[in-house]
């Protein structure tokens, strides 16, 4: 990469000037709880709601399909 003479020179150039980098990774480790911190069960798990409705859905469309071939039928 070429050298800027331009670019301005601050104390330390891996610093970022903004903070925002540093702000970003407070508010990632604050999500998380930090470095190392383990989550809560009920965030690991992933919950039972979608598995219900497709469950529902399935049986759905086997009592469509089912009355469907009744009609035919009969």
């Amino acid at each position: 990469m070429a050298h800027n003479p331009h670019a301005p020179q601050g104390p330390d150039p891996s610093q970022d000037p903004a903070g925002s980098t540093q702000m970003f990774r407070a508010f990632v480790d604050e999500e998380s709880g930090g470095a190392g911190a383990q989550r809560p069960a009920a965030a690991q798990a992933p919950s039972s709601g979608p598995r219900v409705g497709l469950i529902v859905g399935v049986v759905a469309v086997i009592a469509v399909v089912a009355a469907a071939v009744w009609l035919a039928v009969a």
